[in-house]
């Protein structure tokens, strides 16, 4: 080739640049309004520096040494006036634990994501438990609480959590919200300005998914309801063999391989599956509550998995740009559940904001 001609040619790829620019803007934008999870090639926050011991995972969780049927709960709501329902209350089912008697710090309220349970929290309640009065719910639709007759969506969870926690007496306290969870805590949040004193988010839904289309998250729900059976059924192969432990848990965790059996049976045994799975994605996808998080003034702690991909990580600006008092902590190769991937950094980050 000749120099006039290379010389051409590069003109020619300088000129088509920024067309290039805006079809690559054009298809990213349509990639994170259709894509239901963190878009590939996403950009990645910084992650933060640790303040101390970091472990991944936890080899002897203390968990496994409750009897935690002596701390089940059911508690029927009141929901009477919700959108749709009947006369009839809804059953919430819980956990409880706590010190039985001396100084108690304020009590903390974990709420799990979509296709979560209560048992997603399980390396972090002994820890709170010793100084707090703990309870850790499963949402109505999700783990053993029962689908609701009135109509679930972001709104009416948050309704129902700020109503589970008054009739047990937890107002003023801490809530910690995991994915759809974070979503609901949040929302709840702006329903409520005084419900609680401390919040925390892990890696919570409802800042891009405002924005996603409809039609194609629903879809994708859809079909991971009809294949959720498949996987339900192959359980326990997955978490026998490595190759396919990785390959069905790796986009929930960053090394499901580094995590103990018992405590990933408990997640994938007791969430996926249930009724409040698809109704939850409906009432997810493009509910937007974006300009009233400004409203909120309860201080924040945000918490985010660097290599989260179910919610892109770059959502954890999202809050924090938003929320009036709220400071977020970026943990490095850790994926979806910070709570139970890192739970010693965690713990301890999460007890040091309560104590502030």
């Amino acid at each position: 080739m000749s120099a006039a001609a290379a010389s051409e040619r590069e003109r020619e790829r300088r000129a088509a640049a920024p067309e290039r620019r805006e079809t690559a803007g054009f298809l990213a934008e349509l990639l994170g309004r259709t894509w239901m999870f963190t878009p590939p090639l996403a950009e990645l926050p910084e992650p933060t520096p640790a303040d101390g011991p970091d472990p991944y995972g936890n080899p002897d969780p203390e968990w496994l040494r409750i009897d935690w049927r002596e701390h089940l709960r059911t508690v029927d709501v009141d929901t009477a006036a919700y959108d749709g329902a009947g006369p009839d209350p809804t059953p919430i089912n819980y956990v409880e634990i706590g010190p039985a008697e001396g100084d108690r710090g304020m009590p903390i309220v974990f709420v799990h994501g979509l296709g979560g349970c209560w048992q997603n929290w399980l390396e972090n309640i002994p820890h709170f438990a010793r100084h707090h009065r703990v309870v850790a719910l499963d949402l109505p639709g999700f783990g053993q609480s029962p689908l609701p007759s009135w109509t679930i969506s972001i709104a009416s969870h948050g309704r129902v959590l700020l109503d589970f926690c008054r009739q047990l007496g937890l107002e003023g306290g801490a809530v910690v919200g995991n994915s759809m969870g974070g979503f609901v805590t949040a929302e709840a949040m702006t329903q409520s300005a005084e419900a609680f004193e401390r919040m925390a988010l892990v890696s919570a839904a409802g800042i891009s998914h405002s924005r996603k289309l409809s039609g194609p998250s629903v879809t994708a729900a859809r079909m991971t309801a009809v294949v959720a059976p498949i996987g339900l059924r192959m359980r326990e192969q997955a978490l026998l063999r490595p190759g396919l432990r990785m390959r069905t848990l790796g986009n929930v965790f960053y090394n499901p391989l580094k995590l103990r059996t018992e405590l990933l049976w408990e997640f994938i045994y007791n969430g996926p599956g249930t009724d409040g799975f698809l109704p939850a994605v409906n009432g997810l996808i493009g509910y937007d509550f974006l300009d009233r998080l400004g409203t909120v003034e309860t201080p924040t702690l945000i918490v985010w998995g660097r290599n989260d991909r179910i919610v892109p990580p770059a959502d954890s600006a999202g809050y924090g740009n938003r929320l009036r008092t709220a400071r977020a902590t970026i943990y490095d190769r850790t994926g979806h559940c910070a709570m139970a991937e890192r739970p010693v950094r965690f713990n301890r980050e999460l007890e040091v904001f309560l104590a502030e």
